[in-house]
């Protein structure tokens, strides 16, 4: 049997799938990380998992950098950029938005026992690899966090927000009767 000579490229596949992809009322958001990998993973699971936009507080790099890292995702995710939290936060507020950050504090309950609400566009927020959501941020959000049985203390960021929209695209999914 003789193979074809013309593959499609990834972009042709995203653009194929784009056709009927799904797409929720669910963004994210980070503050700019350390890692610019963090960032890149970020995007690509926003594509993935039906988010469109990614908010960004801070630096963003260049989509030359951020196309490959997010595996040619950086195209179907719109990028904002925010130079400080209360700019992201006077943004929330004006359109709405609910937040629910990811962040290991006192208050925050298991994602597991966390149920999302879609009344409202909502924000799963990440935090930066040292310094976590700013405070400002976590005042105004529902805290969640993510049990870790095993030794170790903390995922990174972009897993984190992995599980977040995993989590959040179920239960919106359960909410509409679509699974």
């Amino acid at each position: 049997m003789k193979k074809s000579s013309r593959k499609k490229t990834r972009r042709e596949r995203y653009d194929e799938k784009k056709k009927f992809a799904k797409t929720y009322p669910i963004d994210m958001a980070c503050v700019n990380f350390m890692h610019n990998g963090n960032l890149g993973y970020l995007i690509r699971a926003a594509a993935c998992f039906g988010a469109a936009t990614v908010h960004v507080i801070g630096h963003v790099p260049s989509r030359g950098v951020l196309n490959p890292l997010s595996g040619g995702l950086y195209d179907y995710v719109k990028i904002k950029k925010y130079s400080t939290p209360s700019d992201f936060l006077d943004y929330a507020r004006k359109e709405g938005i609910k937040l629910v950050s990811a962040e290991l504090v006192n208050a925050a309950i298991p994602i597991s026992s966390y149920n999302f609400t879609f009344d409202r566009h909502s924000c799963l927020v990440v935090g930066h690899e040292e310094c976590g959501v700013p405070v400002e941020i976590l005042k105004n959000s529902d805290k969640v966090y993510i049990p870790l049985p095993g030794v170790g203390y903390c995922l990174n960021t972009s897993q984190t927000a992995n599980i977040m929209l995993y989590e959040a695209t179920r239960q919106y999914d359960l909410s509409q009767n679509t699974i």
